[in-house]
């Protein structure tokens, strides 16, 4: 078994007892991967990424499961497929409803117009710089950073409000920082 080997084989086993870095190693080795797989199978940059976020969660939900006779990147990929099978067939049963106008408003609310002292010092140390990196974001990931930092509130609180699971949730921040982070890395 070489290094790379021994390496993910830690990583998984230490995912199995909760270790939130684990998950991240987990989620930026395969997200490309399995990003690519659903977007040749979808079409469609947006539905391939939300996919992708429900296939970490849910894997990462059962991966006290995963078998290591087996090929983890299989084990996702086949996660993935079966997600997007169930969407397929949610979306052929459900009755779809209009959004109204002041729902989609909702997805773009702000952070709290009242600063907290934690704001406040980020404030000074070049708020409207971090802004303007993370309107550079999906709306969605957006949300997250907004809740989840500047309105502080809890993962499920997040999960509540935006009616996802909180798996959803986790993996949609580890997302969105890592994507941030590439932003800002590039503007130095």
């Amino acid at each position: 078994m070489n290094k790379e080997d021994l390496v993910l084989k830690d990583n998984i086993s230490k995912a199995k007892r909760g270790n939130q870095a684990a998950f991240r190693f987990l989620l930026n080795l395969y997200w490309q991967e399995v990003y690519r797989f659903l977007l040749k199978r979808t079409q469609n940059e947006n539905e391939a990424e939300d996919i992708t976020i429900q296939a970490f969660s849910k894997a990462f939900d059962k991966i006290d499961t995963f078998d290591e006779n087996y090929t983890f990147k299989t084990w996702l990929i086949t996660i993935s497929k079966n997600v997007h099978i169930d969407l397929i067939r949610k979306k052929k049963i459900s009755i779809t409803t209009e959004t109204t106008k002041d729902q989609k408003e909702k997805v773009y609310l702000v952070a709290d117009e009242n600063p907290t002292p934690e704001d406040n010092i980020i404030k000074e140390q070049n708020l409207a710089k971090l802004q303007k990196n993370i309107r550079q974001l999906k709306p969605k990931y957006q949300q997250v950073i907004n809740l989840r930092y500047f309105q502080e509130l809890s993962y499920k609180e997040i999960a509540l409000q935006t009616n996802e699971p909180i798996n959803n949730i986790k993996v949609k921040l580890l997302r969105a920082k890592k994507l941030l982070s590439e932003i800002i890395k590039k503007e130095k």
